[in-house]
């Protein structure tokens, strides 16, 4: 699926305007995403940390458990803001390798300003997929 300069710049708008509602008052590095599905709906996450650090959540994986709450499995583009243009951590790229390698991943900073664009397989070379999982 191609995705236009307006659908790109849309995506990151949301995606800015998601992290002024995310939680993180011990990193204090809020993070919002807006997910774009296949079927054109866009799914918002944004991070939510917790006082126990391990039971926080990051919002790409927060807009990606959205959509598949909502029956959405095709994705084709993901913004992701932070304030610096920081990328997707490694448990995020994971889970949105689940939904497809070619899915595009737009990283921005907190102006909007895309500053790379790549591929969920070019983040997460050789992933570890259903394939790798043994037949039973």
């Amino acid at each position: 699926m191609t995705i236009t300069q307006d659908q790109r710049s849309d995506l990151v708008a949301q995606a800015v305007e998601a992290r002024r509602h995310a939680y993180a008052p011990y990193s204090n590095y809020p993070v919002g995403a807006a997910l774009l599905t296949k079927s054109g709906k866009v799914f918002t996450g944004v991070n939510v940390e917790n006082a126990a650090y391990p039971t926080g959540m990051c919002a790409e994986r927060t807009a990606v458990f959205k959509a598949v709450s909502e029956g959405e499995r095709s994705f084709a583009a993901i913004a992701v803001v932070t304030e610096n243009g920081g990328t997707p951590c490694g448990s995020c790229r994971q889970a949105l390798s689940e939904f497809g390698l070619e899915t595009l991943v737009l990283i921005a900073d907190a102006g909007g300003r895309i500053v790379s664009e790549t591929t969920v397989g070019a983040l997460l070379p050789q992933a570890f997929g259903p394939g790798d999982l043994p037949r039973g």
